[in-house]
């Protein structure tokens, strides 16, 4: 068999494996990052790419100044009795110098979220700003050729296959047909993209996680490191207890890589292993009730590996999935894709309803929370599913998941049978097979309740996060008092099926505070690391504001790199 050698092997290409490749190459270490898919970037290339980093650089420098407690404290509320103080401290203390190093010796720029509040506004030491940061934009160009390597954005989520970001630039695309200023702003865009698709084939202006992917990989280039696509990691090598390595299966055969300072698993978890979910998920019970949105690549490698070397997966978190609400796109070749709906629940005009008809929770909450109170609400023994349900001009305005809103044309998705329509409700009910008459007293009830302005039954838009998350400027050309809740009128009447799903798992291999993983009695495992999902979330299954999975992901990858350097991390 062949043989290879660097100091550093890393197992997976998502952000928490290059942030600790570019790390550990910059602190003088050869690095290679082994990828089994045939594109670099796992699900962060698909993600929105926040990162929750409380006391970021970015923030300070806006006025935004808050020391350690503040967020350890809120850290310590909503975890509760899962509290790990040790690393939450260790993510703490080095997430803010995580981010200066990036910002001074890479290609990553970041810009702020000083006005992204926590998801939970009625816990004590919540935020309501300054915790958050973004990938800026970045130019695919500068990848030459590697671009073709590059995982591009989740289609579904795009327009022509271009990524919107988040923000500002989602509100233009959203008031195109509305506002001069935001048609022209759009229009300039779409140009732009169409001449990126003439002559490089793909989108160049990258955006959210696909920018933040992109970033990481430039840097990584730049400084040396080898990142090999389809070259799943089979076997890891030990001498004794030490893990030194791992056999490749590459395009041009197996190869052992021997790794002086160590391996870094972080291969996304296990969202498509049937088998893990079966056994940690309780919702999927036979491991294929359960639909995440995922890279379909992450099923569950690092874990075997992991504990193939003595590793142990933790199972006392609260869920062992940041769970989302996930509908499922028809594809021409009889798939489905799985579109996690993060952005429209919040807007004003749409409802969540089981099949009696009736809400179960606040929309407007996070995409954690809703799959939660759906859960809760759904009798043992039935599906765990339910409708988002909206009239004719919220579809128009907002969309409706893969459903885009106008000019873009409904018919292929009501073809295809994703995107269902009513000229009534009781027609759109009959056709979802949800009861009518629950469903004419809920959107009744809803549409008094929007007029008055109050969620009288689940508090929706009472949270700061709620009314970031909605729209006021909408809400009030229209004299609606509450940023998320505007009434269901005007027919026809459209609904798409949300199924039970994530963003990606939370249950991984235990590690210490230096992302060292740990053994059968607690002890680290010499040689072995895990980041990113592979890693057990310091969340405990708990998710307390956007970005807990890239935030940590990040920083325990620098943290690592730094231990397996045997350098100390930076004052």
């Amino acid at each position: 068999m062949r043989e290879g050698r660097c100091d550093l092997l890393v197992i997976g290409s998502g952000a928490g494996g290059l942030s600790a490749a570019v790390t550990a190459a910059h602190l003088g270490l050869k690095v290679i990052v082994a990828e089994k898919d045939p594109q670099f970037g796992g699900t962060t290339a698909w993600s929105g790419g926040w990162m929750w980093l409380p006391r970021n650089p970015l923030a300070v420098e806006a006025g935004i100044v808050e020391p350690i407690d503040e967020p350890l404290n809120y850290l310590r509320h909503e975890l509760g009795e899962r509290f790990d103080e040790a690393r939450a401290r260790a993510f703490l203390d080095a997430a803010p110098r995580m981010v200066q190093f990036f910002r001074a010796k890479t290609a990553l720029r970041f810009i702020d979220g000083n006005a992204i509040p926590d998801f939970h506004g009625r816990t004590p030491h919540a935020s309501t700003g300054g915790r958050s940061l973004c990938a800026a934009p970045f130019d695919g160009r500068r990848l030459g050729a590697r671009i073709a390597d590059l995982k591009p954005p989740l289609p579904e989520t795009t327009l022509w296959g271009m990524g919107i970001a988040s923000g500002a630039e989602l509100r233009h695309f959203l008031n195109a047909m509305r506002k001069p200023a935001s048609f022209w702003y759009v229009t300039k865009r779409v140009m732009a993209h169409w001449k990126d698709l003439l002559l490089h084939r793909r989108g160049m202006r990258l955006v959210n996680g696909n920018a933040l992917v992109t970033a990481l990989a430039a840097s990584a280039f730049e400084v040396g490191v080898d990142i090999r696509t389809r070259s799943p990691a089979r076997r890891l090598l030990r001498d004794g207890e030490r893990v030194t390595g791992a056999v490749l299966h590459t395009p041009d055969g197996p190869i052992e890589v021997h790794a002086a300072r160590g391996v870094l698993l972080a291969c996304g978890g296990f969202p498509h292993d049937t088998e893990r979910k079966r056994a940690l998920l309780p919702h999927a019970p036979t491991g294929t009730e359960h639909w995440s949105a995922a890279s379909r690549g992450n099923t569950g490698d690092g874990l075997r590996l992991g504990e193939s070397a003595g590793a142990r997966v933790g199972t006392d978190g609260l869920q062992a999935a940041a769970l989302a609400p996930v509908s499922l796109v028809p594809q021409r070749d009889g798939s489905f894709a799985h579109f996690p709906h993060l952005i429209e629940r919040a807007k004003p005009g749409l409802i969540m309803v089981r099949a009696d008809g009736q809400r179960f929770a606040n929309e407007a909450d996070s995409y954690h929370d809703v799959m939660q109170a759906l859960l809760r609400a759904t009798p043992a023994g039935q599906p765990v599913q339910a409708w988002l349900v909206c009239d004719h001009s919220f579809m128009r305005h907002y969309g409706l998941g893969a459903a885009k809103p106008a000019p873009m044309p409904l018919g292929p998705m009501l073809a295809n049978g994703y995107l269902k329509r009513g000229r009534t409700l009781a027609e759109l009910a009959h056709v979802c097979g949800i009861a009518a008459d629950g469903l004419e007293r809920t959107v009744q009830r809803y549409n008094a309740m929007a007029l008055a302005g109050k969620d009288e039954d689940f508090a929706k838009g009472e949270t700061p996060y709620n009314r970031m998350q909605g729209d006021a400027t909408f809400a009030a050309e229209r004299g609606w008092s509450n940023a998320c809740m505007g009434p269901l009128e005007r027919g026809p009447f459209y609904a798409v099926r949300v199924v039970a799903g994530s963003l990606g798992t939370f249950a991984g291999l235990k590690v210490n505070a230096q992302a060292q993983v740990l053994g059968e009695h607690g002890q680290p495992i010499p040689g072995l690391y895990a980041g990113g999902n592979d890693m057990d979330s310091m969340m405990a299954g708990h998710y307390p504001a956007g970005g807990i999975t890239l935030g940590p992901a990040m920083t325990f990858g620098w943290i690592a790199a730094h231990h397996a350097s045997n350098r100390p991390l930076p004052v």
